[in-house]
């Protein structure tokens, strides 16, 4: 019965796995300052684009200040304002309800600020900022790096075989911070633009190397490169997840005005998220290995199952090279 049991929580635990490997999919609104050259009006661009999930009947729509003219050019908002959009609100409306969606607001601004937030879905407005703080480009770039590995399994996946080929407490924390410090150097490197790599790749090595791992754990062998010397897989497979990392936050976007502070942490939250999952892992196996026996049995049907699921991974991202 515990073997069952066991058997299907991993099931259960990976399935999510397939849809949500890198993709959140939030709704995406994008909002561009035109430069006003001689006009005495504000011009911007929305854009808004609505995930596949969400049914044509309850597509949102955006509802804007009362001094703002719009007209809609195929999937761009072409809006005029007779005052700047800063401090204002920028609603956004479902016809039917929120079918438990984030939305990601990104914001350029004439004067060369930017702004980037995830609304939950419980927020249906974004406040144009005037100005924000440093501590608030902190605040924010640190949850979405806390969110991106939270929901990014692959490299969650990664990092569950690193912690059951380390082994001990000392090696799981050497094994972690050799990954820790190589996606960190990619991470910023690629951010700022000093190395440039085509992220579909980058993505088919990531789904790789939890195979890798998966196929070493199964074979058990334990004089194998990758179980006599973890933490130089780790810096290895970890220096091609920092450009995962950086793929995404690129995707999001950096403001010009504190590209730094937006950067560092954004992957401190990283490594808050990682840590978080770290800790739960350890402490989780620590109590199954008290099972013995079902344990024992068990964790192999866990580990085909992360190998079965990074091998999917890589097909379907080779396949859309």
């Amino acid at each position: 019965m515990w073997k069952t049991a066991f058997k299907l929580a991993v099931v259960l635990l990976l399935l999510p796995g397939v849809l949500k490997a890198h993709d959140a999919r939030p709704l995406y609104l994008q909002i561009n300052e035109v430069e006003r050259a001689h006009s005495e009006a504000f011009h911007y661009t929305l854009k808004l684009q609505v995930p596949p999930s969400v049914e044509t009947s309850n597509r949102p729509y955006l509802t804007l200040p009362d001094t703002c003219d719009h007209e809609r050019m195929g999937m761009i908002i072409q809006v005029t304002c007779s005052a700047p959009l800063a401090g204002e609100s920028v609603h956004i409306n479902w016809p039917e309800h929120n079918p438990s969606i984030s939305t990601l607001v990104r914001s350029s601004f004439s004067s060369g600020a930017s702004y980037q937030q995830l609304l939950a879905p419980s927020e249906s407005h974004w406040q144009v900022p005037t100005k924000r703080s440093t501590w608030a480009v902190a605040s924010e770039y640190s949850s979405l790096g806390i969110e991106h590995i939270l929901i990014g399994w692959d490299h969650l996946l990664f990092l569950l075989c690193l912690i059951w080929i380390a082994g001990t407490f000392k090696r799981t924390l050497i094994t972690v911070t050799g990954f820790t410090l190589a996606h960190s150097v990619t991470l910023a490197l690629t951010t700022l633009g000093m190395i440039r790599l085509p992220i579909a790749p980058v993505e088919a090595v990531i789904a790789m190397s939890i195979l890798f791992l998966a196929a070493e754990i199964i074979r058990n062998r334990r004089d194998t490169f990758a179980w006599r010397y973890p933490v130089a897989v780790s810096t290895l497979f970890g220096l091609i997840h920092g450009f995962g990392f950086a793929s995404v936050l690129q995707d999001i976007g950096l403001p010009k005005t504190d590209l730094g502070t937006a950067l560092l942490f954004f992957n401190i939250g990283v490594e808050i998220g990682q840590v978080l999952f770290v800790g739960t892992v350890a402490a989780l196996l620590s109590v199954l290995r008290r099972w013995g026996e079902p344990m024992a049995s068990a964790a192999p049907a866990t580990i085909y199952g992360v190998g079965s699921l990074a091998a999917f991974w890589t097909l379907e991202r080779v396949a859309g090279f």
